[in-house]
């Protein structure tokens, strides 16, 4: 990855995580262990769906970036489709509390995606490549002879 979307994720897993910790230690508080432990797992599902969903896009960006747009629409939704499908299979669970669960799949997703939004407001992104081939070539002005 390069380095500016390694900033992005960043500064997507790092508040995302800080919140997760806060959703498990009031989960905790508020349903026991198995409460801390559904509010974790659900933190870390969102991380790592997320994270892996970024991954896919950058490399759809530099294979194929005419597909980019589509493929951001396409991934956010079969990542909260996903996401959905995890509450769905974990609502009956006994290894933690599902509540707790959704609630940090919940959380987390949002802080994900408006941290992720923060990051790309933030960056400093060039729009032309100033290393291009077309960069190097003189500029013709007037009407060929």
């Amino acid at each position: 990855m390069p380095s500016q979307d390694t900033r992005t994720l960043l500064q997507s897993a790092v508040p995302t995580a800080a919140v997760g910790a806060i959703v498990a230690a009031v989960s905790a508080v508020l349903a026991g262990g198995k409460g801390a432990v559904g509010a974790v797992v659900g933190t870390l599902v969102v991380i790592a769906f997320m994270g892996l969903g970024m991954f896919a896009l950058q490399r759809t960006a530099k294979a194929l970036p005419h597909l980019f747009q589509m493929m951001g629409l396409l991934l956010y939704v079969l990542q909260l489709l996903l996401l959905l499908v995890f509450v769905a299979l974990f609502k009956d669970t006994t290894l933690f509390n599902p509540k707790a669960f959704a609630v940090g799949l919940v959380v987390s997703t949002v802080v994900w995606m408006a941290s992720q939004a923060r990051a790309h407001m933030k960056a400093k992104i060039l729009y032309v490549d100033p290393d291009s081939e077309q960069s190097d070539k003189p500029e013709k002005s007037g009407s060929s002879t």
